[in-house]
């Protein structure tokens, strides 16, 4: 999920530096909008008259990624198999944790400030040639991620949408197979308040005649239909396509009798990691007669990566658990890893919220679950108070004792205070909760 798509407002002044650092250049992207990034505004008309002026016509396979939770799991799998299959492998996601530089990799490494800024002023240029025009901040970012990417001859493109699809800056670029990894209840301010409304916004990524696929076994009707009304060729999970398979190894299956058997479990934890991993791997072959994949890269793809932040868990005592899930689907699936781990004296929950989000709903699996909630305000956009936290944990009924502190690194700080060394930490919410104890850590506090 992408936590800063920009409101468009009239645009701002032309960046003043003449050798801007990247720090300087991010606070240009959000003096763009005098709200920052907090708000939002969908829509691709302004990112499509700056791609124009900067011609970025792709001549690579694109791999475009959406849904409500498991896109960066799905990334990271595209991008490893492709990569140890030997490709020259561009990735774009978002939002990042302690760098701007995660969002956008080449060869999985971040690709350096240098690059960065030369693409940021080639879209400045652009965007002044466009009349001015008032990029978002995640417009910006997206546009600069393709010259980045153009600059250094990457050899297959994957995606990450930002938020919803049809609308996202990302779909401004055709994809050659999209991939919708889940369709839950998140962002319902923008995408529509039902399954199937969301489902309509995702499948704005399919593309007439390419493959589509869709890794929730129980798609919405509006998918389905947007498929059909637009001859994408759809593959959905349970019926084109899946696995099956023990504790040790698993089997994926795909069209015509496919089996690709002898896999190990993949390196990432939570549930619907199977599903993640089936749904690359069926955009694999896919789009196997113009980027042939070898088993070894598949299998090493699986295994030799780590995406930080997603079911994250720290090793020693207390065990730490860093997630950066925060809706209802993706609580419920740290609910079940939490419950697949070794038996801990205590849970201590460390969270932090944005305010618009279901509150209640995303805590609402923990129930029973936690002993100790240690919710932190969120100083951001959109950020929500302890307060409002405290609320939801005591008028759900959740159990547990709770504290209230300023900031996520205060209430982790007081965590390792209180935690002994058969009790674990549990720190969700936010990508900004996460990042912040993150930061903590660093610094060894």
């Amino acid at each position: 999920m992408s936590d800063d798509q920009g409101r468009a407002q009239p645009p701002g002044n032309p960046i003043a530096l003449s050798n801007p650092c990247l720090t300087s250049w991010l606070a240009h992207l959000e003096s763009l909008h005098p709200s920052g990034q907090g708000g939002i505004e969908l829509g691709l008309e302004r990112v499509l008259r700056v791609k124009e002026v900067l011609a970025q016509d792709l001549q690579y396979p694109v791999i475009t990624v959406g849904g409500t939770n498991g896109k960066g799991s799905t990334c990271a799998y595209l991008e490893a198999m492709y990569s140890f299959a030997g490709y020259r492998v561009g990735c774009y996601t978002s939002p990042h944790l302690l760098e701007y530089n995660e969002r956008v990799r080449i060869g999985r490494l971040p690709v350096d400030d240098r690059g960065l800024c030369e693409a940021f002023a080639r879209v400045e240029a652009a965007r002044q040639e466009a009349g001015g025009i008032a990029l978002t901040y995640f417009e910006f970012g997206t546009l600069a991620a393709i010259e980045v990417f153009r600059s250094r001859q990457v050899e297959v493109l994957i995606l990450e949408v930002g938020l919803g699809g049809r609308l996202d800056a990302v779909n401004a670029y055709d994809a050659d197979c999209a991939v919708i990894t889940s369709i839950a209840l998140d962002h319902t301010n923008w995408l529509g308040p039902t399954r199937e409304s969301i489902a309509f916004e995702k499948a704005g990524i399919f593309r007439a005649g390419k493959p589509a696929i869709c890794a929730d076994p129980d798609p919405p009707q509006s998918l389905l239909e947007q498929a059909r009304a637009i001859g994408a060729d759809l593959h959905v999970l349970g019926r084109d396509f899946g696995y099956f398979g023990d504790q040790l190894q698993w089997t994926f299956w795909g069209r015509g009798g496919l089996r690709r058997g002898g896999l190990a479990k993949p390196a990432l934890r939570g549930a619907g990691q199977l599903g993640n991993a089936s749904a690359a791997l069926n955009a694999i072959e896919l789009l196997r007669k113009r980027l042939p994949v070898s088993m070894q890269g598949i299998r090493r793809g699986l295994i030799e990566l780590d995406l930080p932040g997603r079911c994250q868990v720290i090793p020693g005592r207390p065990v730490i658990v860093l997630d950066v899930a925060h809706n209802p689907q993706a609580v419920a699936g740290l609910a079940a890893k939490l419950g697949e781990m070794a038996f801990c004296a205590r849970t201590i929950a460390v969270v932090g919220m944005l305010g618009d989000k279901d509150i209640a709903g995303s805590l609402a699996p923990l129930a029973g679950k936690v002993d100790l909630w240690l919710l932190a305000d969120l100083k951001v956009p959109r950020g929500a108070s302890s307060e409002v936290l405290s609320a939801a944990v005591n008028d759900s009924g959740l159990g547990g004792c709770v504290e209230c502190f300023a900031s996520p690194g205060g209430a982790f700080v007081r965590s390792a205070e209180l935690a002994g060394e058969n009790d674990r930490i549990v720190v969700f919410g936010s990508f900004y909760t996460v990042a912040a104890v993150m930061r903590s850590m660093q610094n060894g506090r």
